[in-house]
Protein backbone atom coordinates (compact mmCIF):
# COMPACT_ATOMS: atom_id res chain seq x y z
CA UNK A 1 0.00 0.00 0.00
CA UNK A 2 1.55 3.33 -1.01
CA UNK A 3 2.30 5.83 1.73
CA UNK A 4 -0.25 8.68 1.82
CA UNK A 5 2.47 11.33 2.25
CA UNK A 6 5.27 10.16 -0.04
CA UNK A 7 3.27 8.03 -2.48
CA UNK A 8 5.92 5.34 -2.13
CA UNK A 9 5.07 1.72 -1.44
CA UNK A 10 6.55 0.17 1.67
CA UNK A 11 8.51 -3.09 1.86
CA UNK A 12 6.64 -5.97 0.25
CA UNK A 13 6.85 -9.76 0.73
CA UNK A 14 9.52 -10.03 -1.99
CA UNK A 15 12.75 -8.20 -2.71
CA UNK A 16 12.57 -5.28 -5.14
CA UNK A 17 13.68 -5.81 -8.74
CA UNK A 18 16.71 -3.54 -8.21
CA UNK A 19 17.82 -5.63 -5.22
CA UNK A 20 17.47 -8.89 -7.16
CA UNK A 21 19.36 -7.44 -10.11
CA UNK A 22 22.18 -6.29 -7.85
CA UNK A 23 22.44 -9.73 -6.23
CA UNK A 24 22.53 -11.40 -9.65
CA UNK A 25 25.36 -9.12 -10.76
CA UNK A 26 27.36 -9.81 -7.61
CA UNK A 27 26.96 -13.58 -7.89
CA UNK A 28 27.76 -13.65 -11.61
CA UNK A 29 30.90 -11.56 -11.04
CA UNK A 30 31.91 -13.78 -8.12
CA UNK A 31 31.78 -16.95 -10.20
CA UNK A 32 33.47 -15.24 -13.18
CA UNK A 33 36.39 -14.34 -10.93
CA UNK A 34 36.80 -17.88 -9.64
CA UNK A 35 36.49 -19.29 -13.14
CA UNK A 36 39.29 -17.00 -14.25
CA UNK A 37 41.65 -17.98 -11.42
CA UNK A 38 40.66 -21.65 -11.60
CA UNK A 39 39.20 -22.01 -8.10
CA UNK A 40 35.53 -22.34 -8.96
CA UNK A 41 33.17 -24.56 -10.94
CA UNK A 42 33.69 -25.17 -14.62
CA UNK A 43 30.38 -23.48 -15.46
CA UNK A 44 29.06 -20.21 -14.09
CA UNK A 45 25.62 -20.91 -12.55
CA UNK A 46 24.66 -17.30 -13.37
CA UNK A 47 25.68 -17.02 -17.05
CA UNK A 48 25.18 -14.06 -19.32
CA UNK A 49 22.32 -14.11 -21.79
CA UNK A 50 22.82 -15.99 -25.02
CA UNK A 51 23.38 -14.05 -28.21
CA UNK A 52 20.26 -13.56 -30.27
CA UNK A 53 20.25 -13.14 -34.05
CA UNK A 54 18.08 -10.56 -35.74
CA UNK A 55 18.20 -12.49 -39.02
CA UNK A 56 19.03 -16.11 -39.88
CA UNK A 57 22.70 -16.90 -40.27
CA UNK A 58 22.19 -17.69 -43.95
CA UNK A 59 20.99 -14.14 -44.55
CA UNK A 60 24.17 -12.71 -43.07
CA UNK A 61 22.31 -10.68 -40.46
CA UNK A 62 24.17 -9.03 -37.58
CA UNK A 63 24.44 -10.81 -34.26
CA UNK A 64 23.20 -8.85 -31.27
CA UNK A 65 24.62 -9.54 -27.82
CA UNK A 66 22.15 -8.87 -25.01
CA UNK A 67 23.84 -7.45 -21.88
CA UNK A 68 23.14 -8.72 -18.40
CA UNK A 69 22.60 -12.14 -16.95
CA UNK A 70 20.19 -14.84 -18.06
CA UNK A 71 18.43 -14.76 -14.68
CA UNK A 72 18.57 -10.98 -14.26
CA UNK A 73 15.12 -9.44 -13.69
CA UNK A 74 13.88 -6.48 -15.68
CA UNK A 75 14.43 -3.28 -13.73
CA UNK A 76 11.99 -0.43 -14.45
CA UNK A 77 13.50 2.95 -15.26
CA UNK A 78 12.29 5.41 -12.64
CA UNK A 79 12.97 9.04 -11.91
CA UNK A 80 14.91 9.30 -8.61
CA UNK A 81 12.59 10.15 -5.74
CA UNK A 82 12.97 13.42 -3.90
CA UNK A 83 11.25 15.34 -1.14
CA UNK A 84 9.06 18.21 -2.42
CA UNK A 85 9.77 21.59 -0.90
CA UNK A 86 6.52 21.76 1.06
CA UNK A 87 7.06 18.27 2.48
CA UNK A 88 10.64 19.10 3.37
CA UNK A 89 9.45 22.13 5.35
CA UNK A 90 7.09 19.85 7.28
CA UNK A 91 9.89 17.38 7.91
CA UNK A 92 12.27 20.12 9.05
CA UNK A 93 9.63 21.52 11.42
CA UNK A 94 9.19 18.08 12.99
CA UNK A 95 12.81 18.01 14.19
CA UNK A 96 13.34 18.80 17.88
CA UNK A 97 17.07 19.55 18.19
CA UNK A 98 19.52 21.97 16.59
CA UNK A 99 21.84 19.06 15.73
CA UNK A 100 19.16 17.37 13.65
CA UNK A 101 18.27 20.64 11.90
CA UNK A 102 21.93 21.25 11.09
CA UNK A 103 22.33 17.73 9.69
CA UNK A 104 19.30 18.06 7.39
CA UNK A 105 20.32 21.55 6.30
CA UNK A 106 23.75 20.24 5.23
CA UNK A 107 22.37 17.11 3.59
CA UNK A 108 19.87 18.98 1.46
CA UNK A 109 22.29 21.79 0.54
CA UNK A 110 24.91 19.68 -1.26
CA UNK A 111 23.83 16.04 -1.18
CA UNK A 112 26.89 14.52 0.49
CA UNK A 113 26.23 10.94 1.59
CA UNK A 114 25.49 10.27 5.24
CA UNK A 115 28.76 8.39 5.73
CA UNK A 116 30.69 11.46 4.60
CA UNK A 117 29.02 13.83 7.04
CA UNK A 118 29.43 11.57 10.04
CA UNK A 119 33.23 11.42 9.63
CA UNK A 120 33.69 15.20 9.84
CA UNK A 121 35.88 16.79 12.51
CA UNK A 122 35.29 20.17 14.09
CA UNK A 123 38.19 21.64 12.13
CA UNK A 124 36.49 20.69 8.86
CA UNK A 125 33.75 23.32 9.25
CA UNK A 126 34.74 26.68 7.71
CA UNK A 127 31.72 28.98 8.15
CA UNK A 128 33.53 32.04 6.76
CA UNK A 129 34.06 30.27 3.44
CA UNK A 130 30.86 28.19 3.62
CA UNK A 131 32.88 24.99 3.19
CA UNK A 132 32.78 21.70 5.02
CA UNK A 133 35.44 19.03 4.52
CA UNK A 134 34.22 15.46 4.05
CA UNK A 135 35.77 12.10 3.19
CA UNK A 136 34.27 10.76 -0.02
CA UNK A 137 32.95 7.25 -0.41
CA UNK A 138 35.02 4.81 -2.46
CA UNK A 139 38.36 6.54 -2.97
CA UNK A 140 38.23 7.98 0.57
CA UNK A 141 39.46 11.30 -0.80
CA UNK A 142 39.12 14.43 1.31
CA UNK A 143 37.08 17.18 -0.33
CA UNK A 144 35.74 20.56 0.77
CA UNK A 145 32.20 21.02 -0.46
CA UNK A 146 30.22 24.29 -0.46
CA UNK A 147 27.14 24.43 1.74
CA UNK A 148 24.26 26.79 2.36
CA UNK A 149 24.75 29.64 4.82
CA UNK A 150 21.74 28.66 6.94
CA UNK A 151 23.29 25.21 7.47
CA UNK A 152 26.24 26.85 9.25
CA UNK A 153 23.82 28.90 11.36
CA UNK A 154 22.14 25.73 12.60
CA UNK A 155 25.57 24.15 13.09
CA UNK A 156 26.68 27.01 15.33
CA UNK A 157 23.49 26.83 17.40
CA UNK A 158 24.03 23.09 17.82
CA UNK A 159 27.70 23.48 18.78
CA UNK A 160 26.99 26.13 21.43
CA UNK A 161 24.28 23.94 22.90
CA UNK A 162 26.45 20.81 22.79
CA UNK A 163 29.52 22.46 24.32
CA UNK A 164 27.47 23.77 27.23
CA UNK A 165 26.22 20.23 27.82
CA UNK A 166 29.80 18.88 27.98
CA UNK A 167 30.52 17.61 24.47
CA UNK A 168 34.33 17.47 23.87
CA UNK A 169 35.64 20.52 22.07
CA UNK A 170 38.72 20.70 19.84
CA UNK A 171 39.81 20.80 16.19
CA UNK A 172 40.43 17.06 16.06
CA UNK A 173 37.21 16.10 17.82
CA UNK A 174 34.21 14.71 15.98
CA UNK A 175 31.70 17.22 14.67
CA UNK A 176 28.52 15.26 15.34
CA UNK A 177 27.77 13.76 18.75
CA UNK A 178 24.99 12.00 20.62
CA UNK A 179 22.71 14.36 22.50
CA UNK A 180 22.88 12.67 25.90
CA UNK A 181 25.79 11.48 28.06
CA UNK A 182 27.87 9.45 27.85
CA UNK A 183 28.72 11.55 24.79
CA UNK A 184 29.90 9.51 21.81
CA UNK A 185 30.23 10.18 18.08
CA UNK A 186 26.99 10.03 16.14
CA UNK A 187 26.63 6.84 14.10
CA UNK A 188 24.71 6.21 10.91
CA UNK A 189 22.13 4.09 12.73
CA UNK A 190 21.53 6.86 15.28
CA UNK A 191 21.07 9.42 12.47
CA UNK A 192 18.69 7.05 10.74
CA UNK A 193 16.72 6.61 13.96
CA UNK A 194 16.48 10.39 14.32
CA UNK A 195 15.12 10.65 10.79
CA UNK A 196 12.72 7.79 11.47
CA UNK A 197 11.21 9.60 14.46
CA UNK A 198 10.44 12.63 12.29
CA UNK A 199 8.95 10.31 9.67
CA UNK A 200 6.66 8.67 12.21
CA UNK A 201 5.46 12.06 13.39
CA UNK A 202 4.47 12.91 9.79
CA UNK A 203 3.32 9.42 8.87
CA UNK A 204 5.85 9.30 6.01
CA UNK A 205 8.55 6.91 4.84
CA UNK A 206 11.29 9.22 3.52
CA UNK A 207 14.86 7.93 3.68
CA UNK A 208 18.19 9.62 4.33
CA UNK A 209 19.17 9.04 0.72
CA UNK A 210 16.11 11.05 -0.37
CA UNK A 211 17.87 14.10 1.07
CA UNK A 212 20.79 13.52 -1.32
CA UNK A 213 18.38 13.08 -4.22
CA UNK A 214 16.57 16.27 -3.24
CA UNK A 215 19.82 18.25 -3.22
CA UNK A 216 20.86 16.72 -6.55
CA UNK A 217 17.50 17.57 -8.13
CA UNK A 218 17.58 21.18 -6.90
CA UNK A 219 21.09 21.77 -8.20
CA UNK A 220 20.60 19.95 -11.51
CA UNK A 221 17.43 21.93 -12.27
CA UNK A 222 19.15 25.27 -11.70
CA UNK A 223 19.85 26.69 -15.19
CA UNK A 224 22.64 28.92 -13.83
CA UNK A 225 24.58 25.97 -12.36
CA UNK A 226 26.65 23.84 -14.73
CA UNK A 227 25.90 20.13 -14.64
CA UNK A 228 29.61 19.35 -14.34
CA UNK A 229 29.69 21.45 -11.16
CA UNK A 230 26.80 19.40 -9.78
CA UNK A 231 28.72 16.23 -10.69
CA UNK A 232 31.74 17.45 -8.73
CA UNK A 233 29.68 18.33 -5.64
CA UNK A 234 27.84 14.99 -5.67
CA UNK A 235 31.03 13.03 -6.28
CA UNK A 236 29.73 11.16 -9.33
CA UNK A 237 32.33 9.38 -11.42
CA UNK A 238 30.27 9.75 -14.61
CA UNK A 239 28.22 12.68 -15.86
CA UNK A 240 25.48 10.29 -16.98
CA UNK A 241 24.76 9.54 -13.32
CA UNK A 242 24.14 13.23 -12.65
CA UNK A 243 21.91 13.57 -15.71
CA UNK A 244 19.22 11.32 -14.24
CA UNK A 245 18.24 14.22 -11.98
CA UNK A 246 17.45 16.54 -14.91
CA UNK A 247 13.89 15.36 -15.73
CA UNK A 248 11.13 17.17 -13.86
CA UNK A 249 9.50 15.46 -10.93
CA UNK A 250 5.88 14.39 -10.69
CA UNK A 251 4.79 17.56 -8.89
CA UNK A 252 6.42 19.88 -11.45
CA UNK A 253 4.88 17.96 -14.35
CA UNK A 254 1.41 18.13 -12.80
CA UNK A 255 1.75 21.86 -12.14
CA UNK A 256 3.01 22.47 -15.69
CA UNK A 257 0.12 20.54 -17.25
CA UNK A 258 -2.40 22.37 -15.05
CA UNK A 259 -0.91 25.68 -16.13
CA UNK A 260 -1.16 24.53 -19.75
CA UNK A 261 -4.89 23.81 -19.38
CA UNK A 262 -5.45 27.14 -17.64
CA UNK A 263 -3.72 28.98 -20.48
CA UNK A 264 -5.77 27.10 -23.06
CA UNK A 265 -8.99 27.88 -21.21
CA UNK A 266 -7.97 31.53 -20.88
CA UNK A 267 -7.23 31.82 -24.59
CA UNK A 268 -10.59 30.23 -25.45
CA UNK A 269 -12.39 32.74 -23.23
CA UNK A 270 -10.49 35.62 -24.85
CA UNK A 271 -11.63 34.51 -28.29
CA UNK A 272 -15.21 34.05 -27.10
CA UNK A 273 -15.60 37.48 -25.46
CA UNK A 274 -13.31 39.57 -27.66
CA UNK A 275 -16.29 41.29 -29.25
CA UNK A 276 -17.93 42.25 -25.96
CA UNK A 277 -15.67 43.12 -23.03
CA UNK A 278 -11.90 42.62 -22.77
CA UNK A 279 -10.84 39.90 -20.32
CA UNK A 280 -8.52 40.43 -17.40
CA UNK A 281 -6.15 37.95 -15.82
CA UNK A 282 -6.36 37.14 -12.15
CA UNK A 283 -2.94 37.82 -10.57
CA UNK A 284 -3.35 35.00 -8.07
CA UNK A 285 -4.26 32.01 -10.21
CA UNK A 286 -3.67 33.22 -13.76
CA UNK A 287 -7.28 32.53 -14.79
CA UNK A 288 -9.28 34.78 -17.04
CA UNK A 289 -12.01 36.91 -15.55
CA UNK A 290 -14.35 39.44 -17.02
Amino acid sequence: MPDTVTGRAGPGPMFAATTRAHCETVLRSFYDFHLEVGTGPIINPFPTRRERRRLPASAGGPVRSVPGGRYRPSVPVRVPGRIPDARFDELFAALRHHRDRALLAFWVSNGVRAEGWLTCRQRDALPGEQLLGVVRKGARAYQQVPSAADAFVWLRLYQEEAWRAGVPRGPGRWLWWALRPPFRPLTYHAARAMFGRANRWLGANWTLHDLRRTAAYRMARDPKLALTDVQWVLGHAHLSTTQIYLPAGREEIIDAVRAHHERASCEAQVVAVSSSSPPTVSPRRGRCAR
